[in-house]
């Protein structure tokens, strides 16, 4: 009963913040929906895949020079390159569509925390396949992590797993194995994204649940509700926990100085697709944005889109009092952690009532964690 009374309350709290908004009529809704798929496509989507790709084809490069001669010089090489492509992977997770869904490109590159006794079990035995559903902890960047930062406490400690180790061998193959399945999962997406996929993508420009308009606006909100303001901020910060913090469970526990620059990376890129910046400039398209904008969508008086982009320059002044070591601010001061949540939360309101209603746009996933 508890549960229940909370819930009632919860919607009528939503459906309170909600109901200042105005937008035209669905006969108002004449935006131009092909114009808004080719400019995702072509400007954002596609050219971020690309990038990635370039850092992977140098993660690879530094991962064999690693793996012929394990040294600390190739160690910090490995770990330059493995960060500067952990970044960009931040630019293209909010494209979960097509064959990115089909192949669970985001639960193989990002599944933190990762299984650390399931990556020594597997090394051990060998005969691992990181196709299995199971291995999704096991892999990744996360795993990377902990292959590169993870396995002493010091550079020698964490050499030495490559090089006097009895299983020095395997220890170097997992590691060429995890970086090969990035590659190859980001090759299969970009190679469908210039191959078909790109026109099926454009032409499907309709108003259907099924449409990429649609699908992608849920990506975009659920990205931002569930692997962004859940994933990096309230679970470890014990917001779904009744506060039993995890410390443990931050992006980049084995670095330790990453989750900060993770969280900005993805918060920055979601901003920029909501406002149609062009990945590889400043400009701006057709975008999110620029559709509210159309559709004259209002709460309070004040241009959606403009609250929208309001609360992203609050939720940039919350994250930068956060600590670039997540692990310790959620034990010395988790308050800063909570705050950076709430202005995210902020947001996903605004995105998964107020935009969703103004662009009669109906959400497609289930939200079960009772936010």
């Amino acid at each position: 009963m508890k549960k229940i009374i909370v819930l009632v309350s919860f919607i009528t709290f939503l459906a309170s913040c909600s109901s200042n908004v105005n937008n035209g009529s669905s006969s108002d809704d004449t935006f131009n929906r092909t114009a808004l798929l080719t400019h995702w496509a072509d400007n954002i989507i596609i050219p971020a895949h690309q990038n990635y790709n370039a850092k992977l084809v140098l993660l690879s490069t530094d991962g064999t020079a690693f793996v012929n001669n394990p040294t600390v010089e190739n160690l910090t090489s490995l770990r330059n390159s493995w960060l500067v492509a952990y970044e960009a992977y931040q630019q293209v997770m909010l494209f979960n569509v097509g064959k990115a869904s089909e192949i669970n490109f985001k639960e193989t590159t990002n599944t933190f925390p990762t299984d650390a006794a399931g990556i020594e079990q597997n090394i051990t035995a060998g005969n691992y396949n990181l196709e299995l559903l199971s291995q999704f902890s096991k892999q990744g960047f996360p795993a990377l992590d902990y292959m590169l930062n993870g396995l002493g406490n010091s550079d020698t400690q964490i050499i030495s797993f490559y090089t006097s180790n009895s299983k020095a061998s395997a220890y170097k193959q997992y590691v060429t194995n995890l970086i090969t399945a990035l590659t190859t999962k980001n090759n299969t997406i970009l190679s469908e994204w210039t191959g078909s996929y790109r026109n099926e993508f454009i032409a499907n420009n309709g108003t259907a649940v099924s449409s990429s308009t649609n699908k992608m606006t849920n990506i975009f909100v659920k990205n931002f509700e569930k692997d962004i303001r859940s994933g990096k901020i309230g679970i470890p910060a014990g917001l779904f926990s009744n506060g039993t913090k995890f410390q443990e469970k931050v992006e980049g526990y084995y670095k330790k100085d990453i989750s900060k620059r993770l969280l900005n990376a993805a918060v920055e890129s979601q901003k920029d697709f909501f406002n149609g910046k062009s990945f590889t400039s400043t400009s701006t398209g057709p975008s999110l944005k620029s559709y509210l904008d159309a559709v004259k969508a209002v709460r309070n008086g004040q241009n959606l889109s403009d609250i929208i982009n309001n609360q992203f320059a609050t939720i940039a002044n919350k994250n930068a009092l956060l600590n670039v070591n997540f692990s310790e601010q959620i034990s010395n001061d988790n308050s800063k952690m909570i705050e950076a949540y709430d202005a995210l939360q902020q947001n996903v309101i605004y995105f998964k009532l107020d935009m969703m209603q103004a662009l009669n746009i109906t959400i497609d996933y289930v939200d079960g964690d009772g936010d």
